[in-house]
């Protein structure tokens, strides 16, 4: 999944005009030009912008790789990407939008869900997940994505959209949990305590 999220980005250059005009997420052409619920992710208005997205998509992918989470949990970070952006149509005031944050966000509530949700985790795992789910909680507050569109971090060459990351948190942490509860759901064996006749 990152490597679906790395290599379309840096193949594209950093405030490239036609990928601006071609990819980026504008809401008036969300129906018409669906391809943008993805493409959004792989273009980037600096180096800096893109060089930051990059680095979080490595470590996301990083994470679920050195924690073995199961593959139930790629396809939701996959299916949480497009809804994440269509999310957007919510705030039309934000009349263009790219970058990986709010897919990455996905990454991480998917991440933070599925090590709290799955079995016979290590203690250190569990942890970890509950760390992650808070700091995204943390950095959700300080966003405000229900009084601003926008806003330029002190030292940063760009604006984040909140309403970005506060979707792509909701859409990962929803469709983690519901992959994982499913996928119990249907593992669960006949005639478990709950199943027997009474």
């Amino acid at each position: 999944m990152a490597g679906l999220l790395l290599l379309p980005a840096l193949a594209i250059g950093p405030a490239d005009g036609l990928a601006l005009r071609m990819l980026a997420w504008r809401p008036e052409l969300a129906w018409s030009e669906p391809w943008r619920w993805w493409s959004a992710a792989w273009v980037h208005l600096s180096a800096g912008h893109r060089w930051a997205d990059l680095a979080g998509a490595l470590l996301v992918g990083a994470l679920g790789v050195l924690a073995s989470l199961p593959r139930r949990a790629a396809w939701a970070w996959a299916l949480a990407w497009p809804l994440t952006h269509l999310t957007l149509v919510l705030q039309p005031q934000l009349v263009r939008y790219v970058g990986l944050s709010g897919v990455l966000y996905a990454g991480v509530a998917v991440l933070g869900v599925m090590l709290l949700m799955l079995p016979d985790r290590p203690r250190a795992q569990r942890l970890l997940g509950a760390a992650l789910l808070a700091g995204v909680l943390m950095r959700l507050g300080g966003d405000r994505a229900w009084e601003r569109v926008l806003y330029r971090p002190p030292g940063w060459d760009f604006s984040i959209a909140p309403l970005a990351h506060a979707a792509g948190a909701f859409w990962g942490a929803l469709l983690a949990a519901l992959a994982q509860g499913l996928h119990g759901f249907v593992d669960r064996p006949a005639n478990s305590p709950d199943e027997r006749p009474r």
